[in-house]
């Protein structure tokens, strides 16, 4: 019937939604689509291609860890509160936010790792040296 969706549909919705943003955002950091300083790579030699990848994925490492320092404050905040439709604490809410990043802080020091170890070659990135 139209016009009588339960009422716990959007609640739902936007907490699904977020898991899928920061579980992706995770995934495009782990495959090497999500962030970098691709503009600089066509001029730059290989050397400096080394340490722009490196310096990017140190910006990422830095805001990964923000959201899990700062998702869990939100988490701890506001477990206290409840999502009327769901019965359930508004700090679940943040979970995806802790949850990506610190799958993004496992997959950058993985990218990190596999650089200085002579593991990544150049198909792991759009731009090849």
């Amino acid at each position: 019937m139209l016009n009588s969706s339960p009422s716990w549909s959007e609640s739902v919705a936007v907490i699904l939604m977020a898991w899928f943003i920061f579980l992706g955002a995770s995934v495009g950091i782990r495959e090497g689509y999500h962030l970098g300083f691709d503009v600089l790579m066509y001029v730059m030699p290989p050397t400096g291609k080394i340490l722009l990848r490196t310096v990017s994925d140190l910006a990422v490492l830095g805001f990964a860890l923000a959201m899990m320092i700062f998702g869990t404050q939100l988490l701890q905040g506001t477990w206290g509160a409840v999502i009327p439709t769901l019965g359930l604490p508004v700090g679940l809410s943040f979970l995806p936010l802790i949850v990506g990043g610190g799958l993004s802080i496992l997959f950058t020091v993985e990218r990190i790792l596999r650089r200085f170890s002579g593991l990544e070659n150049a198909n792991a990135f759009a731009i090849a040296d």
